[in-house]
C-alpha cells in the first residue's frame, strides 16, 4: 500500500479541559499518514486519481476549526472517523500535538492508526 502524508500542518482549534481552551483557539499540530493506491495516478499523471494531499490538509483544518474537543484523545478519533469517510483511504495514522500544554516540553501528544 502506497502512503501520502502531511506533517506537522498548523491548525488553530479549541482543545482542552481548562476554561481559556474552551474558549481561546490555541495551535494545534497534526501529521496524517494515509494509506491508499497511488497506481493510477501515477501510471495517468491525473491528481483526480489519487487521494490529493492538498485537500487531505483543507478537510483535517476545516474538521478541528469546526469542532472543539476536551481531550486529544476525543479530536483524534473523530479525526480518524471523519477522513475513513473517504473510500480511497484504507488505513489512516494520525499524530495531534498540543505544543503549548506543558511548559517544559516541545509538544505534547497522541498517536493512532485506524482503518476500515
Amino acid at each position: 500500500m502506497d502512503k501520502i502524508f502531511i506533517t506537522n500542518l498548523a491548525v488553530a482549534g479549541l482543545l482542552g479541559i481548562h476554561e481559556h481552551e474552551q474558549t481561546t483557539p490555541q495551535l494545534i499540530r497534526i501529521s496524517a499518514v494515509a494509506a491508499t493506491d497511488i497506481q493510477q495516478a501515477a501510471q495517468n499523471d491525473d491528481i483526480r486519481q489519487t487521494v490529493n494531499y492538498s485537500t487531505l490538509a483543507k478537510k483535517i483544518a476545516n474538521y478541528v476549526q469546526s469542532k472543539s474537543h476536551l481531550t486529544i484523545e476525543a479530536l483524534i478519533e473523530a479525526l480518524a472517523a471523519e477522513i475513513l469517510k473517504d473510500e480511497r483511504i484504507a488505513t489512516i495514522w494520525l499524530r495531534v500535538e498540543k505544543p503549548n500544554a506543558v511548559p517544559a516540553a516541545e509538544s505534547v501528544g497522541v498517536e493512532i492508526t485506524r482503518s476500515r
